[in-house]
């Protein structure tokens, strides 16, 4: 698992226009947060992805960006985001390895069911790359509110 004052992991991932977003692009101009959700359209992942873009304003006056991430496809993502009027970027992680590098993807056991998921994490990365908060198993209730109060804090 990844800790507080680590260097962030780099990606280099297609959004949902399949435009690669690169973390490097925000060296130096913008702080981003960088949350990890498991599915498009699903209930908990609406709530997240409507509060983060009713919010949007102001993280973007705070210099902050905010990018959602899932395993789901850009087709999906652009579907979700014209669904709901989303104001935050989608990066489409079909391949697993954006997950992995921030650790995840993890088992987990529902109704009795092992399998594969994306543990709802979000991360706070500085203008440095430095990952200033990391929060693994995210309730999706209020958590676009405590994000940026955290920022708030930060600035």
């Amino acid at each position: 698992m990844l800790e507080i004052n680590q260097s962030a992991p780099l990606f280099s991932t297609p959004n949902q226009s399949n435009e690669i977003i690169n973390l490097a692009d925000y060296a130096g101009k913008k702080t981003v947060v960088l949350y990890f959700y498991p599915k498009d359209d699903t209930p908990g992942c609406t709530i997240e992805a409507n509060d983060f873009t009713r919010l949007a304003e102001e993280f973007a006056q705070l210099d902050t960006i905010v990018i959602g991430v899932s395993k789901d496809t850009c087709e999906s993502h652009i579907d979700f985001i014209n669904k709901f009027g989303l104001k935050v970027i989608l990066l489409a992680d079909t391949s697993g390895e954006l997950c992995e590098s921030y650790g995840v993807w993890r088992e987990r056991e529902k109704n009795g069911v092992k399998m594969m998921a994306i543990f709802r994490s979000t991360f706070i990365i500085d203008k440095n790359g430095i990952l200033v908060d990391v929060e693994y198993g995210v309730n999706h209730e209020g958590h676009a509110e405590a994000v940026l109060e955290k920022i708030k804090r930060l600035s």
